[in-house]
């Protein structure tokens, strides 16, 4: 195949910025898991691990949750009321849905969103 013949992309990475989100939801290191998992099943893809991890009481999480699609990963910041979010699935997966189920649960005062294809 030419370098310069069109391909299929192997994947699509949506990257979102939520502003103004309650610090409350961005501390909750087992509601944020729990969040992941919910958007990972609305986007169809299938969760094989995972690991997130609490800074401490009024500070952030950061987690990630490995997908047979690839992942998603959230990075919290209460204090500037701030979370990015990255989800990269391959596959039939739908990751607009699971970026819509993260943004329904956090109600952010503004959002960023980006995508990327893969491959």
């Amino acid at each position: 195949m030419s370098p310069l013949a069109r391909h299929e992309p192997r994947g699509r990475h949506l990257l979102a910025d939520f502003h103004g989100v309650a610090a409350r939801l961005l501390q909750d290191v087992s509601a944020i898991e729990v969040l992941l998992r919910e958007a990972a099943r609305a986007a169809g893809a299938t969760p094989v691990g995972g690991y997130f991890h609490p800074f401490g009481p009024g500070l952030g999480v950061t987690g990630v949750l490995l997908l047979q699609e690839s992942h998603i990963s959230i990075h919290t910041w209460p204090e500037h009321g701030f979370a990015a979010v990255d989800v990269f699935m391959c596959g039939q997966a739908r990751p607009e849905r699971a970026v819509a189920v993260i943004e329904m649960a956090l109600h952010p005062g503004s959002v960023t969103h980006r995508e990327v294809s893969r491959g």
